[in-house]
């Protein structure tokens, strides 16, 4: 067995792979949900059965159709009926649809049989135990009768069959998916990932047809993807991560060198009978993959690692540059000229805190002017909770609340916000204002209950015990079973 990791990609999370990370929560709730519930289901029916008649009168006759038919399962059937393994006697039969038919038919067990009657109702039971097919519905079959249905190809990549199987598909799916995401934008990633799985499932088609079992799983696609970070990064040098059979090792290659590492390693597995991996998806979704990924570099539809980097050497530089011309316009007390380049500098790096101070502090000189009031809501929106942060915003609410003209334009959102924040560092003046104006002019704000609330509990713990006691009439309708609300009563 053979498999590469890259080491070096990270994750941009200035934007996110949230079309990778919404694949892998698919997966988990498909496997999780309607997956885990069959499943549980079966395996009530299977202990109903196991502690029925039907063993005693079905098994035997299993075995025997099984050597009649000169099933190559035959004799594996037989030591297992010796040594009672009824369980997986019985997931064997499941599979045999003919034997099946002939035993529903009552071609097995007879109504001449003595014990027919207590047969059936065992039977009836059972049948009715058993769940409505749900992975065998939407998996691949390759049975040599299966009705021929397209849509599997796409179905199948979203089951599983084991957690592990589950688990090891999506640790590769985020280690290949983010970058290739990165690179061909989350519309094309979805399209490229769906005809990955299709390309994977059409060659696992072909080369199992007629052979039984099922296909399932995601590594079709994310062999797909791996062919598409291969022929991405081309003749790159990237450290990988590598394991062959028992040695593993580090090594630093071009990338486009391990597409036939991995399509040789799938040819070489399937040739030596690798049994329950369906090593012919992974080199059709290898294939697929490497052809799309091709097109598009192509058709200049893909942004390397080396244009994405150079996109942000761009905005970097362009954020230097407004900064830098921030500043001399400040100094030439050419204020409204400055705002603007402050504002422009805000949109490259709208986090930066020190850039939205100074982009707020400029503003304020023209406090009728939309930039003062935009300034204010970006920090009054900062998600950060430290110290610093909390000051800032506390500070610029001061100043913008004093300043601004013809007054201050808060929306509810933003209220409920600096309330729960401004208690949290005791300036409880304010949050105490912003409390009472969103009671006032938002009663019915989702927020409100929980922002009165964090309040009223923010002043117990200060020792404000009367301030707090102000507020018990609202948390009794707005939130009568609160905890705080609880605390307040009893005070």
């Amino acid at each position: 067995m053979f498999y590469a990791i890259p080491l070096e990609n990270k994750p941009s999370w200035r934007n996110p792979p949230w079309m990778t990370v919404l694949l892998i929560l698919v997966n988990m709730i498909v496997f999780w949900g309607p997956q885990r519930s069959e499943e549980n289901a079966r395996e009530r029916a299977a202990h109903y059965y196991v502690n029925s008649v039907l063993p005693e009168l079905e098994l035997p006759p299993f075995v025997a159709w099984l050597e009649e038919t000169r099933s190559p399962r035959a004799k594996a059937a037989r030591r297992l009926l010796a040594h009672e393994e009824t369980g997986l006697l019985l997931d064997g039969m499941q599979r045999e649809k003919v034997f099946l038919q002939k035993l529903q038919a009552d071609a097995v067990v007879t109504p001449a049989n003595p014990r027919y009657a207590e047969w059936k109702r065992d039977r009836r039971q059972y049948e009715s135990m058993r769940p409505a097919p749900f992975t065998e519905r939407w998996a691949q079959d390759y049975a040599k009768d299966a009705e021929f249905k397209p849509w599997t190809w796409v179905t199948a990549a979203f089951l599983h069959g084991s957690t592990g199987h589950l688990l090891g598909n999506m640790l590769f799916l985020f280690l290949f998916g983010f970058s290739v995401e990165l690179a061909l934008g989350r519309g094309t990633y979805l399209s490229f990932y769906i005809l990955g799985a299709v390309g994977a499932s059409m060659l696992a088609d072909w080369a199992y047809a007629g052979k039984g079992s099922y296909g399932l799983g995601a590594s079709g696609a994310i062999s797909a993807l791996m062919g598409m970070y291969a022929v991405m990064y081309r003749l790159r040098r990237i450290r990988f991560f590598y394991q062959l059979f028992f040695y593993f090792n580090y090594v630093t290659a071009p990338a486009l060198l391990l597409l036939p590492a991995w399509i040789a390693n799938e040819l070489l597995q399937h040739l030596v009978g690798g049994q329950g991996i369906a090593y012919m998806a992974h080199l059709g979704g290898l294939l697929t993959g490497a052809t799309l990924m091709a097109g598009a570099t192509a058709l200049h539809r893909v942004k390397t690692p080396e244009t994405v980097a150079s996109e942000q050497s761009a905005d970097n530089g362009d954020f230097e540059r407004h900064v830098a011309a921030a500043r001399r316009l400040g100094a030439a007390m050419k204020f409204e000229a400055a705002t603007a380049e402050w504002r422009a500098a805000a949109a490259l790096r709208p986090g930066d805190t020190d850039t939205l101070r100074a982009w707020f502090n400029t503003a304020r000189l023209q406090p009728a002017g939309e930039d003062f009031h935009q300034a204010a809501r970006r920090i009054f929106r900062l998600p950060a909770t430290d110290p610093d942060t909390l000051a800032l915003q506390h500070a610029s609410y001061t100043t913008y609340l004093d300043q601004a003209k013809p007054g201050a334009r808060l929306k509810p959102d933003d209220m409920a916000r600096l309330a729960r924040r401004f208690t949290r560092v005791r300036q409880f003046q304010d949050a105490d204002k912003l409390c009472r104006v969103l009671l006032k002019i938002a009663p019915d704000h989702p927020e409100l209950a929980d922002t009165l609330s964090v309040c009223a509990n923010g002043l117990l713990h200060a020792g404000e015990r009367d301030m707090a006691v102000g507020w018990l009439p609202h948390l009794l309708r707005l939130a009568p079973n609160d905890m705080v609300t609880r605390a307040l009563e009893r005070a």
